[in-house]
């Protein structure tokens, strides 16, 4: 029981916490709508069962004893947040709040962007190796570390959903959409220094 609140605990407190995965779903959510936001979030769900499988097969102790495989999943994590950045902060405005209803995203490109933000993500790599080898215990059932990994999936998908249902909100979309301009620069300035702190991370000991 110990064990699982230190879980609960901890993914709580790390999916609240905001970041890159933060900064798409409100990204995908206000430009392209509920839909786009909801699966930005599925995919974000997704690319936390990446890190956990992983973990789960020992290759987050390698990464853990690595650093050159951990630099170099930051390096990718961090040039895709850089390249999305890029590409919001110069994106073109809409030319109103009804013009931009009609934006739309297709479903897969809205489920990749979350799960690559995710799956690249060198802090929920740092978040999942710890909790699996500091807090889970070596004598814990593979049935118990499989419910943990899914507890930390189930909990990103209903915070992001969350933050996908408010972003998409239609009145506060459509405020959002008359300032995109501005909005589109500060997301897109905040993915591009996500990026680049990223990379900058101190490798795992």
């Amino acid at each position: 029981m110990t064990e699982l609140i230190a879980v609960a605990i901890i993914t709580i407190l790390a999916v609240i916490s905001p970041g890159a995965d933060f900064a798409m779903v409100t990204r995908n959510s206000y430009l392209y709508g509920r839909r786009a936001g909801l699966l930005a979030a599925s995919g974000i769900a997704l690319g936390v069962q990446v890190h956990v499988m992983y973990t789960m097969l020992g290759v987050g102790l390698l990464i853990a004893k690595s650093p050159s495989l951990y630099f170099a999943i930051k390096i990718i994590g961090a040039i895709y947040l850089i390249y999305i950045g890029y590409q919001t902060f110069f994106a073109r405005a809409v030319i109103s709040a009804e013009a931009g209803a009609g934006q739309k995203m297709g479903n897969w490109p809205a489920l990749r962007a979350g799960f690559m933000t995710n799956a690249f993500n060198p802090k929920t790599t740092l978040f999942v190796v710890s909790t699996y080898t500091q807090v889970v215990q070596i004598d814990t059932s593979v049935l118990a570390q499989i419910g943990y990994g899914l507890f930390m999936s189930v909990a990103h998908w209903i915070w992001f959903s969350l933050v996908a249902l408010f972003f998409s909100d239609n009145r506060l979309r459509a405020g959002m959409l008359r300032q995109q301009v501005v909005l589109n620069r500060f997301i897109g300035a905040v993915l591009i220094v996500l990026g680049v702190s990223l990379a900058g991370l101190p490798a795992l000991h």
